[in-house]
């Protein structure tokens, strides 16, 4: 038998989707991530916007034209918000983005023969239910080179773009004990650390950087994922810096450099303390890599607010930018408010993708001649790709299978090219 594991989305969904492959392939299957021809189709969905929806719903006309006697179960976000629209396309499943062990649950009943209609009505009733617990999925040994290791779920902070925490409920993490448990059964050669709002990280009153701690001798290398900036404590910060397996690299999330922008937002930092939080990092790690994220052309940002995130960008030196327009978003406090003029929002990203690509040619090129941590990825033509622990893409010509410490020879395609030491 042959299943498929379709990811859409963020980091938590490829760790919940991984979970999901490593239970199957437990159950006999044969598993791909891609929709090639297959008995089974799990597609996990994304619903941060309406065109991520649009496409996981479009997924399902895409499956059925490879294999139209296929079963599809769906779940994730976007069945959560809208079941409806996926009950309409005579789906065998569907769940939301909580409960998804009971995919498995329900393969165990299909192999058996003991599925009937008002069980797999029931399950997905109880499925759109929302959780207060985390769910622990089946744990992968992640033969891949990188894994996402799912830690926390949930957000209580209801930021006004924002869908997530209507759909995947209040924050709730999971025991430490599991994680190093997970950790210490893969063979993965690094771990990013991920959840829906990481920084809330809690097991019963231990925090992320307790959570670090616990980690610091694990085998691999540990990145963390996205970070706010009310995280960046001096525990925190000491802890990482005692780590030696810890990949200097903070994604803290902008979103805006406007004061203004970022209280209709509901963002709980004001650019002041954003760019105290970095400098503060630059003192214990002066060749860190800091990424962020921002949004463009939020309802009422006039061309002083963007200006103030274009301010901010220089002052941070940004190593890398994900700039997105503002997409409203049906559902969420700013959907009702007025959206700014498409030109206006595409000339803005515009100049701030200009910005983001210079800083990074900046920073990355201030490592040639060094020597950096390669751990590789996957092949692209006549060159091996993988990450520096300084989230630098490095290109390696030739097969490299092993971690490797190299050389920075030049720089090529938003990255560097590299040879062995």
């Amino acid at each position: 038998m042959k299943a498929v594991v379709f990811t859409l989305g963020c980091k938590v969904n490829s760790s919940e989707s991984a979970s999901l492959v490593h239970g199957l392939e437990e159950r006999g299957y044969t598993v791909y991530d891609e929709l090639v021809y297959a008995d089974i189709y799990i597609l996990n969905t994304c619903a941060v916007t309406g065109e991520a929806e649009k496409k996981s719903r479009q997924a399902i006309a895409r499956v059925r034209a490879i294999n139209p006697d296929a079963k599809i179960f769906v779940c994730g976000c976007a069945s959560q918000h809208n079941p409806q629209s996926f009950m309409d396309k005579n789906v065998d499943l569907i769940l939301g983005a909580n409960h998804k062990s009971k995919i498995l649950e329900y393969v165990d009943r299909m192999q058996a023969e003991l599925i009937d209609v008002e069980q797999a009505i029931f399950d997905t009733v109880t499925g759109m239910e929302e959780s207060n617990t985390f769910e622990e999925l089946p744990t992968t040994k992640y033969f891949q080179k990188r894994a996402y290791i799912k830690v926390q779920d949930g957000c209580n902070k209801f930021c006004t773009y924002c869908i997530i925490p209507y759909l995947r409920g209040r924050t709730r993490s999971r025991t430490i004990a599991s994680i190093q448990q997970e950790i210490a059964n893969s063979n993965a050669l690094e771990f990013v650390i991920t959840g829906i709002d990481l920084s809330s990280f809690d097991d019963n009153g231990k925090d992320l950087a307790d959570l670090m701690q616990a980690l610091a001798n694990c085998k691999g290398r540990i990145r963390l994922s996205s970070l706010e900036v009310g995280v960046i404590t001096d525990k925190l910060l000491a802890t990482l810096k005692s780590m030696p397996n810890f990949a200097p690299h903070f994604h803290l999330s902008l979103q805006s450099g406007s004061n203004n922008v970022l209280k209709k937002m509901n963002r709980k930092y004001t650019r002041e303390e954003f760019i105290q939080a970095v400098q503060k990092i630059h003192t214990i790690f002066p060749n860190v890599a800091i990424t962020t994220d921002i949004i463009v052309g939020f309802p009422n940002e006039t061309e002083q607010d963007f200006l103030e995130t274009m301010s901010i960008v220089k002052i941070c030196n940004f190593s890398q930018i994900h700039a997105f327009p503002y997409s409203k978003r049906e559902g969420t406090v700013a959907a009702k408010w007025i959206d700014l003029d498409s030109k206006i929002k595409k000339e803005r990203l515009h100049r701030l993708l200009q910005l983001a690509k210079e800083q990074q040619q900046e920073y990355e090129r201030q490592f040639i001649n060094e020597n950096l941590q390669f751990i590789p990825e996957e092949v692209q033509g006549e060159y091996t790709v993988g990450y520096s622990e300084n989230y630098i893409r490095l290109y390696y010509k030739g097969e490299c299978k092993e971690p490797c410490l190299v050389q920075a020879v030049k720089a090529y395609e938003q990255g560097l090219l590299v040879k062995e030491m």
